[in-house]
């Protein structure tokens, strides 16, 4: 490989939230595998377009020209077959920050907001702290990958005004099918439900899956839709805060930012757009590798889990670079899992109950780190085992 993916970094005294485990409660020698950013070098490209730009002796209000969407539309024809428009592009400091956003715009209080748990937490909490009702269609685990339940998801869909759709799925990995996606757009048009559909793992996705723009499978369906995308899972660059999001519907457009100028924001900082363009103009084979490493590392946990604790069912990921592993054999309530994991085992993980209560009895792993790491991980909890489960 041309990059070193295997030599860790030291990112303790970097004020990195992964890497605080005193600040949120946990012991000091705990092992981060929890948060999603990656323990990976950043793109060269990355480092050296923002010194480059902090050689400049002035950080002032910056606002993207005409270069930087021309970036991202090369992006997004090359690596997902997607053709956006300048004009549909509303710059945030995230994609959090967008649900919030987009809940405000197209939702009013007491609005039912659809999702399918487990799925990542801020949806239930864009929903929850603005004032509007969690309407869930869960997902079901059947012979190892979920799988949507479009009956249900139906009925939902009349008590609700938006569906935030999770494409590539946070916990479970999954990489939805054209066909799938096409089902979840005939309900969505059915009900009249504006789509969020929060896509910033796209670029994780897996040999034997396509990811496919859920605005793309139609210009209708992009009438209605709302598409989040950064560079930072991407990229590992998180901490720059800075998103895309691509609205075609001039309404809708015009309807979030004004929900965005309400809430006091403006311009994005200067850094995070040097690094998207940066990222998106000459990453694109540090990002092939390290989706390569990653895939490995899936591999290799699935392999121990296998040999060394066939009881814990991974989830195969199909896209992310996260581990969504069933404990349930243990019959642990997951307080005490969550709690034996971090006192007993020095790591912390994401607690599955997290994601929903569909998640009861798992937990996320971290797979985008030194294999080393990951190898310490599997090793803390096989260490633990005879504890919780006998054969």
């Amino acid at each position: 490989m041309k990059y070193d993916f295997d030599t860790p970094i030291n990112r303790y005294g970097t004020e990195s939230l992964k890497y605080s485990p005193e600040e949120r409660g946990r012991p000091a020698d705990v092992l981060p595998m929890w948060v999603a950013d990656m323990d990976f070098r950043v793109a060269p490209a990355i480092t050296s377009a923002i010194l480059k730009r902090a050689e400049h002796p002035v950080y002032g209000y910056t606002e993207s020209t005409a270069p930087y969407a021309d970036v991202l539309q090369q992006w997004f024809m090359r690596r997902h077959n997607w053709h956006i428009k300048p004009d549909w592009l509303v710059k945030t400091f995230g994609v959090v920050n967008a649900l919030h956003i987009a809940v405000r715009a197209f939702t009013e209080p007491g609005d039912g907001v659809l999702i399918q748990r487990p799925v990542y937490y801020p949806f239930s909490e864009a929903t929850e702290m603005q004032g509007r009702r969690i309407v869930n269609s869960p997902l079901i685990l059947t012979n190892g990958r979920y799988e949507i339940d479009f009956d249900d998801l139906e009925t939902k869909a009349a008590d609700a005004k938006m569906l935030i759709l999770c494409n590539p799925h946070n916990p479970v990995g999954r990489s939805w099918t054209r066909d799938e996606l096409m089902r979840i757009a005939e309900i969505c048009k059915r009900h009249n439900l504006t789509v969020i559909s929060d896509e910033i793992h796209q670029d994780f996705v897996y040999p034997g899956n396509t990811h496919t723009v859920f605005a793309s499978l139609s210009p209708e369906t992009a009438d209605f839709t709302v598409t989040c995308t950064s560079a930072s899972k991407s990229f590992n660059i998180a901490g720059l805060t800075t998103s895309n999001i691509f609205i075609s519907d001039p309404k809708l457009r015009r309807r979030f930012q004004y929900e965005y100028n309400a809430m006091g924001l403006s311009q994005i900082n200067a850094m995070g757009l040097e690094a998207t363009r940066a990222a998106y103009s000459g990453g694109d084979d540090w990002l092939d590798e390290v989706r390569a490493y990653i895939l490995n590392n899936i591999h290799f946990a699935r392999e121990y889990l296998r040999v060394n604790m066939p009881e814990l069912k991974l989830v195969v990921p199909e896209a992310t670079y996260l581990l969504w592993t069933d404990f349930r054999a243990w019959n642990v309530p997951q307080d005490k899992l969550d709690r034996a994991l971090v006192q007993e085992a020095r790591l912390w993980l994401d607690g599955g109950t997290m994601f929903g209560p569909e998640g009861e009895g798992f937990q996320r792993f971290n797979a985008a780190c030194p294999k080393s790491m990951l190898a310490d991980a599997l090793e803390r909890v096989k260490n633990i085992r005879g504890r919780y489960y006998s054969e």
